[in-house]
């Protein structure tokens, strides 16, 4: 055995235990609930669920699968497309599962990413029967070393019956003791969560289960899938300019300093557009408490703007993550990579203060955002953790983009078709047109902010005439009930949320 495989498995009796991929998965079995880690295609396991798909092509296999959040590679197509998957929580992230979703033929449950495993450890749903981890290394006691991800891996692991690891050779060891692995108590006897400020390690470095839980380790050495994110555009150029000018004002106000409060920033291409906003901003010493750490962690960290960022995984472009990933130790004492059941702990987020800045489909008069469902019923991705964070945050922000479809689609509606994130837990929302400052309004207020400084012509015009016939007939947050979602209705039957009498070229001013 090399000294490579020596160095990452340090428990020699375990090392009778290494195999290929196909022969792990005999481990699991017709109607399994399987604990798998990933988190938003990061620190995944890369092999053995391809295989598992493999079997399901030839035998009946369905499963029940949970992750961190979604996975990368081919995991859920092939899954998909082989017929195994027969429930999936509580995120995924793949178009041929999220239309299998949408079919009904997979039974997807969209949950806050800080329950799930609240959910397993109190026995509110169907136990884990077998974990699959990736890891850098198991140590000498048997501790699992997660890799760019930790996720729901940690109580994965804890809670199952059997756990196959995953050893993934592409991942430096140099991810070792980056990792801050704390598990609350189980309630009622839990006791608050001693993380104070962004950069405290309060766990251990590795997940600590009997060695003889481990029936299968497979070496692999594929590295994480990389982020689809798009570098910033004008659009999302402009709505972090508008965020900027907010906090420059909030700085003015005495209600923030110069090193703001702790950031959050969703998944995706206009959070981590407005994160990167803030490199040529005013505010240095900033921290990230967040879920993903993505590109734009690191352009901070780069440009001397960012002293620490904890989260649950990093997802990174190409260009990125090769530059970060050869150069770890440059970074990695000022990372914390922890469960995410804590880095979207409530009572954390609530206690260090955080600026959550999440991304919306759709945003109504009032403040109520939809994140999740693509005309109120078919599902894209899921609710994430920014549930967790809106809920709690000193700032809950949502960003989006004033249209979509070359101006065919206004995110801002009469009415949401379907709502995750109530009005009262939304206090800015921003797009490239400009920012609504919705704290202390009152319902038919937040209308007007949100027309006036967030919708583009002619939608804002629109939007105009429903609020004055809707205010006509009355009521604390006043509604046309029979019109409140006619541009959705219009935009099925047409394709466009416009009328045919209304001019189709979009202003943006």
């Amino acid at each position: 055995m090399s000294d490579q495989l020596k160095q990452r498995i340090r428990i020699p009796r375990l090392r009778d235990k290494i195999t290929d991929a196909a022969t792990a998965a005999k481990w699991i079995k017709n109607g399994t609930t399987i604990g798998m880690s990933g988190f938003t295609r990061a620190g995944d396991a890369k092999v053995v669920p391809l295989a598992l798909a493999d079997r399901a092509r030839h035998e009946p296999l369905k499963v029940t699968l949970l992750t961190g959040a979604s996975l990368g590679g081919d995991a859920e197509r092939q899954l998909t497309e082989a017929g195994a998957l027969v429930r999936r929580m509580p995120f995924q992230g793949d178009p041929t599962l999220r239309a299998a979703i949408n079919r009904g033929e997979v039974m997807y449950v969209d949950q806050h990413l800080s329950e799930t495993v609240e959910f397993l450890r109190s026995g509110q749903i169907a136990p884990i029967d077998v974990a699959i981890v990736e890891a850098v290394a198991i140590t000498e006691t048997g501790g699992i070393v997660p890799t760019t991800s930790v996720g729901n891996s940690a109580s994965f692991a804890i809670l199952a019956d059997k756990v196959i690891v995953e050893i993934n050779l592409a991942h430096s060891l140099d991810l070792e003791g980056v990792h801050d692995i704390f598990i609350p108590k189980r309630r009622p006897l839990r006791e608050p969560a001693p993380v104070l400020k962004a950069s405290d390690r309060v766990g251990m470095t590795a997940i600590d289960i009997p060695p003889e839980k481990i029936v299968a380790i497979v070496i692999t050495d594929r590295s994480d899938s990389t982020s689809p994110n798009l570098p910033p555009d004008e659009e999302t150029a402009a709505i972090a300019a508008h965020l900027v000018k907010f906090f420059m004002n909030e700085v003015k106000a005495g209600r923030l300093s110069e090193s703001l409060m702790p950031l959050q920033a969703g998944i995706g291409t206009i959070a981590n557009a407005v994160m990167s906003g803030l490199i040529d901003s005013p505010f240095k010493h900033l921290t990230m408490y967040s879920e993903v750490l993505q590109d734009s962690t690191f352009e901070l960290m780069d440009a001397g703007k960012m002293d620490f960022a904890s989260g649950s995984s990093i997802t990174l472009s190409p260009r990125k993550a090769a530059d970060v990933f050869s150069n770890f130790t440059k970074y990695k004492d000022r990372l914390v990579l922890r469960p995410q059941e804590i880095s979207n702990y409530p009572e954390i987020i609530r206690r260090l203060g955080i600026i959550a800045v999440n991304t919306a489909l759709e945003a109504d008069i009032y403040g109520n955002v939809n994140s999740t469902h693509v005309m109120g019923s078919n599902m894209m991705n899921g609710i994430g953790g920014s549930g967790d964070f809106a809920r709690n945050a000193y700032l809950s922000v949502f960003a989006t983009k004033s249209v979509a479809k070359g101006g065919k689609i206004s995110s801002i509606v009469p009415m949401v078709a379907h709502c995750d994130h109530a009005s009262q837990d939304v206090d800015i929302l921003v797009t490239e047109i400009g920012l609504a400052d919705l704290r202390g309004l009152a319902p038919r207020e937040r209308a007007q902010a949100i027309i006036n400084n967030c919708v583009a012509e002619p939608y804002r015009q629109m939007l105009k005439d429903y609020v004055a016939e809707a205010n006509a007939r009355g009521g604390q947050t006043p509604h046309v009930l029979e019109k409140a979602l006619s541009w959705h209705v219009r935009f099925q039957q047409t394709g466009s949320m416009l009328p045919e009498a209304e001019v189709t070229t979009i202003k943006v001013a």
